[in-house]
């Protein structure tokens, strides 16, 4: 399981659920680039808004494991692409994460600046139940 960050001035989770799947690509450190590439067809994403909203909002999966990031001229990096599964009913914010004694430890509070992190199952089991998510039950949107 994983956390995805982006600016939803960048690209928003409401974009996402409007595209129905997107390549996710431009990361360009080299950590969150190798858990992109740890990445499995059927794994499950947490959507996290940062610098606007601060808050995890949404669910998505990983439709196509890592391949070659083609903004890359490098070739160090990778993407991968993901489709929405669930909007949570209410996001999880930052502050609720740092306060609540199993997240707080999650590395979007040890490495904010990670854009692409991993997620415990009982991080997990707590934002989906922080959130009111109906997941995994409901259908993908």
């Amino acid at each position: 399981m994983w956390l995805i960050k982006s600016e939803p001035s960048v690209y928003s989770w409401d974009k996402l659920v409007e595209d129905k799947r997107t390549e996710w690509d431009g990361v360009r450190n080299h950590q969150a680039n190798a858990n992109l590439k740890a990445m499995r067809i059927g794994d499950r994403s947490f959507f996290y808004h940062s610098a606007q909203g601060l808050a995890i909002i949404g669910i998505a999966e990983i439709v196509r494991q890592a391949y070659p990031d083609r903004h890359d001229t490098t070739g160090r990096f990778v993407a991968v692409d993901i489709v929405p599964i669930a909007a949570l009913e209410r996001p999880v914010t930052l502050r609720e994460i740092k306060q609540d004694r199993v997240l707080r430890n999650m590395a979007i509070v040890r490495q904010p600046r990670l854009s692409v992190s991993r997620v415990s199952l009982e991080e997990w089991e707590r934002i989906v139940h922080l959130g009111c998510a109906t997941f995994p039950h409901q259908q993908p949107l």
